[in-house]
């Protein structure tokens, strides 16, 4: 990885051949996993938003009607009475690039934190790979899904892990920009007893790609665009060449979400993933409304109280599933990456455009309530997604708590 911004191990098969790039992506992990150096730690990211169920209700306000299934009005609709909670049986392999950061993870687990001038046990230390774009593209991977990561790293140790891991995910980084003068970013996770965190980072070359070093035949083979957390005017450009090449688009804009100039890259995007405070911040600072939106499909991750889809024409939610949670970093990312896996799959979902029928988003909302309980009872934030893992957590009739509320 020597030179200035130079692409990390660019595959030469061919941006529109996925299957050639698979193919190489392929033939180099198996070399890694040879080498006696080759193991690295397990994955996790603190880019992701909280979360520890996943779907649910917004509870108190008229502008943020309750998820309780308990208070079913008697004119809402039932929730299909046998959705199809195996959707890794269609036909359907979606291919999706996910841009955004990309970090390297120290996540250090102690009973609590200390008070000023105090000091504490670390319990335990785990390195891994980390960022909200690469963390989507592994949980893509696990969910049978193909991934691209596009973001960038620095031409040290750390990014050359931090590429390592992805490549033996299965994810392809061939897109990669390796910014030799700059250090990779490192997060320092600090998680306490109860699972929440403390969070400490640098910037690094975590920003330091742009649109222009995108291979656009990638792009044209991909599916669906997942941006994250980067410079808006990257998003924007992003946003707008996936519109070009008729791939749908989502975004997880994260904690910035209201204090940096994303509105390009809002408009463009058909499904947009928030948490409750960041969907209240682009309420005050944007003209958008994620609790009401008008030419969108809005996820809204509610933490413990599971999450809510808002869409033109109604709103499905439901309440997560109960989990002891041992660390909540990257439950959010890891929600995305099984929403997507499951709405990529379905054409009724996404053919012509995400549809606006709130019914339509009840099996993706289960899987990626069940991918953000799994993420949140892990010990990193990066998690080992699988559809068996998805069906284990949800159990039996998850699509009971389903409320579905639709707007004509």
């Amino acid at each position: 990885m020597n030179g200035e911004d130079e692409r990390g191990n660019e595959s030469d098969g061919g941006g529109n051949d996925w299957d050639a790039e698979v193919a190489e992506w392929d033939e180099e992990v198996a070399e890694w996993e040879t080498d006696s150096d080759g193991s690295v730690g397990d994955a996790g990211s603190t880019d992701g938003d909280e979360t520890v169920g996943d779907a649910g209700s917004t509870e108190g306000s008229d502008q943020h009607p309750t998820g309780d299934p308990d208070h079913r009005a008697a004119d809402e609709p039932e929730p299909a009475a046998d959705p199809d909670l195996e959707p890794e049986s269609a036909d359907r392999v979606p291919k999706v690039v996910s841009a955004g950061h990309i970090n390297w993870d120290v996540t250090i687990h102690v009973d609590q934190l200390p008070e000023p001038d105090g000091e504490t046990r670390i319990e335990r230390l785990e390195q891994s790979g980390g960022g909200s774009a690469a963390n989507v593209a592994v949980g893509l991977v696990g969910l049978g899904g193909q991934s691209v990561v596009y973001g960038s790293v620095g031409g040290d140790e750390s990014g050359a892990l931090a590429l390592r891991e992805l490549a033996s995910a299965g994810v392809d980084p061939g897109q990669v920009l390796v910014a030799a003068d700059e250090p990779t970013s490192v997060k320092y996770v600090i998680v306490d007893g109860e699972g929440e965190l403390l969070m400490l980072a640098n910037d690094g070359a975590n920003e330091s790609f742009s649109a222009a070093e995108f291979d656009p035949d990638t792009l044209r083979a991909a599916d669906h665009l997942h941006l994250t957390g980067q410079q808006p005017g990257t998003a924007a450009a992003l946003a707008t060449a996936a519109g070009e090449a008729d791939a749908t688009r989502s975004f997880d804009p994260g904690r910035r979400a209201g204090d940096r100039e994303f509105d390009a890259a809002l408009h463009a995007t058909d499904v947009l993933f928030v948490n409750d405070r960041e969907a209240d911040a682009l309420a005050a600072s944007t003209d958008i409304d994620p609790w009401e939106p008008d030419d969108r499909v809005v996820a809204i991750k509610l933490g413990s109280d599971g999450a809510t889809i808002r869409t033109p024409h109604g709103d499905v939610s439901h309440p997560g599933f109960d989990v002891d949670p041992v660390d909540t970093a990257g439950a959010g990312d890891a929600f995305a990456a099984g929403f997507l896996g499951a709405a990529l799959r379905d054409p009724e979902v996404t053919d012509g455009g995400f549809s606006h029928d709130p019914r339509d988003y009840q099996v993706p909302l289960l899987v990626g309530n069940a991918c953000g309980a799994i993420a949140a009872e892990a010990v990193t934030a990066r998690v080992d997604l699988s559809w068996d893992r998805v069906r284990e957590t949800m159990g039996d009739s998850p699509e009971s708590d389903l409320l579905i509320e639709i707007r004509v």
